[in-house]
């Protein structure tokens, strides 16, 4: 699939909520044994959830032509972004959308003037954890230590914001 020069990165709508749960379900399905039953529900969350999230906090997805082939969202958490719900199409896995979407929440950090981002993560996905830590991510002790009976571990990228920045404005039309 060629996917790096067409994609795009994008906030998500409601319209999105259906393809992104797709995404989360489709991006996990392979470990599945390694979760328990409701571990494995809260990271596939179904499209209730997906548009409970819309509602939380930004959600991006990230898009060839019209296909989203991988999603992240994010919650502010005391002056700190908690990521989550990242997940990318396994044939779109290598081709930097994980990557992309990443900067973009790290953008979005900046507007905020978090000091971190931070998240929760399970052993078994090597694959995202050699990202996060390619990315400037390093483990901590901090919790959640599982997610319902899932073992899970905290990773941070400590941030050089200390105030928020002027959001992009677009401008305005004559």
């Amino acid at each position: 699939m060629k996917i790096a020069s067409e994609l795009q990165v994008r906030r998500a709508n409601i319209e999105d909520a259906t393809a992104i749960a797709s995404v989360l379900q489709f991006a996990f399905a392979e470990y599945e044994p390694l979760y328990t039953k409701e571990g494995y529900a809260a990271t596939t969350p179904p499209v209730s959830a997906v548009l409970s999230r819309l509602r939380e906090g930004p959600v991006w997805v990230a898009v060839t032509e019209t296909r989203i082939v991988g999603t992240a969202s994010a919650v502010e958490k005391e002056k700190a972004l908690y990521l989550r719900g990242m997940g990318v199409l396994p044939e779109a896995r290598g081709m930097g959308v994980a990557r992309l979407l990443l900067k973009e929440m790290e953008g979005w950090a900046g507007t905020l003037g978090a000091s971190r981002l931070f998240l929760s993560t399970t052993p078994f996905l090597d694959r995202a954890i050699r990202l996060y830590l390619a990315f400037g991510f390093r483990r901590t002790q901090e919790g959640p230590h599982e997610l319902f009976g899932t073992p899970l571990f905290t990773m941070e990228k400590p941030l050089n914001n200390s105030e928020p920045r002027a959001r992009e404005c677009q401008p305005e039309s004559l």
